[in-house]
């Protein structure tokens, strides 16, 4: 079966994480608006300090566009850890209010960048269906297709169909259900498996940071609505006519939960962000999720640590020992999707692979052949070519462990 990349680095096992921000060094030749942004809103507690940042960010896209504003945001990251942890919160932001509805999507879209997790494309998605009005088969099948004209390199149409889980979630008021009905309009299994990513990556998103930009849009919109304003009327319309019932997205007491009530087809995408709950409710105990992983249905284990694995690398800032240390905490039998999320998430950080090949090979020797084909995988979906993959793969430490990332990467290896 075709898996879906899974660039969620998440961000959601992170923010709040702290009391206060912990503070690196501006660099000497930090934009002065980067400056003056963490010398004003560190101090703030954790949601006034989003808000502070975010209204920084938001100014800096007004005056210089998105690409000054995503380097403002870079350098409050590296100055600011808590921001780094949370930074695809911020570019969810950024691209919310980076959409233009006067302009085609594909235009706007172009204009982001894959700087934190790519959450930008994500934002600019969510904006469009909010200011569109109903989906419909029609608008969910057709939205992603002009990304699919770029032979086999997928980057883009996966955060096009990652970001249209995002939105669709946000269109219905987090309710998780309804957004996935939405997603199967899909045709293609490994489109389905995507947009579910986005729709269970927003419904976490949206239960930890309440004052999350898309969180706070969709109210704003409803209540606009409500108001009789007519040019957000449209904007809102599906969502006042079928009145779903609110829908709890995580609960305290089930680890497991939402997969624990949902279809069969669903878990693989479900499991896939789990751990970002788990941690959420267990105040970042990884030995502890790791527990809660061993005892999901057996079909999906793997598929937990490996979530585990991906919100270790964000949780850790992708520090090698820390990485290390955290997975293994997990049991022998599945250490080694521990590792395969946390390197995978390596390459979606960046669409780069060298800091991943590294890590790779400080893991112990029986795990070393799965991390490259792991990283194979990634390969194959940044790299349209045989001849890219083949130049990727070849960093990787010996013959053998290059033949397994060739594997991965889906191309002939004797």
């Amino acid at each position: 079966m075709k898996r879906p990349l899974v660039f969620l680095a998440l961000i959601v096992a992170a923010p709040g994480l702290g009391c206060g921000s912990d503070l690196g060094r501006v660099s000497g030749d930090a934009h002065p608006s980067v400056r003056s942004a963490v010398e004003t809103c560190s101090t703030e507690g954790a949601a006034a300090r989003q808000d502070c940042y975010e209204e920084r960010l938001l100014a800096e896209l007004e005056a210089s566009g998105v690409r000054p504003a995503l380097d403002m945001l870079a350098g409050i990251a590296a100055a600011d850890v808590d921001v780094q942890r949370e930074a695809h919160v911020y570019t969810h932001a950024i691209g919310i209010a980076h959409f233009d509805p006067d302009r085609p999507v594909a235009e706007v879209f172009a204009e982001c960048t894959e700087l934190f997790q790519s959450g930008c494309y994500h934002g600019v998605i969510q904006a469009h269906f909010m200011a569109r009005g109903a989906p419909d088969e029609e608008s969910v099948t057709t939205l992603c297709e002009p990304f699919k004209s770029s032979g086999e390199e997928r980057f883009e149409l996966f955060q096009c169909l990652h970001g249209l889980g995002h939105g669709l979630t946000m269109f219905y008021g987090h309710h998780l259900p309804r957004a996935l009905e939405d997603c199967d309009f899909l045709p293609d299994n490994w489109d389905r498996e995507s947009c579910y990513g986005g729709v269970f990556m927003e419904n976490v998103v949206a239960a930890i940071s309440p004052h999350h930009v898309a969180t706070e849009l969709a109210s704003e919109t409803r209540a606009a609505a409500d108001a009789g304003d007519e040019h957000e009327h449209a904007m809102a319309m599906a969502m006042t006519a079928e009145d779903l019932e609110p829908f709890e997205p995580l609960r305290a007491d089930d680890p497991h939960y939402p997969c624990s009530i949902l279809d069969v087809r669903y878990l693989t995408a479900c499991y896939l962000m789990q751990t970002s709950a788990m941690l959420h409710h267990n105040g970042q105990d990884f030995g502890h999720a790791a527990e809660s992983c061993a005892g999901a249905p057996e079909s999906w284990r793997k598929t937990c640590f490996q979530s585990l694995g991906r919100d270790i690398s964000a949780y850790t800032l992708q520090d090698h020992e820390d990485g290390l240390r955290a997975c293994r905490q997990s049991p022998p039998e599945f250490r080694d999707f521990c590792y395969v999320g946390l390197v995978k998430n390596y390459v979606d950080l960046t669409a780069t692979t060298e800091d991943a090949f590294r890590f790779c090979t400080s893991i112990e020797e029986e795990y070393k052949a799965r991390c490259n084909q792991a990283l194979g995988e990634q390969i194959g979906t940044l790299q349209a070519t045989e001849a890219g993959r083949r130049q990727e793969c070849a960093r990787a430490e010996s013959d053998v462990l290059e033949r397994s990332c060739l594997y991965g990467a889906r191309v002939p290896v004797s």
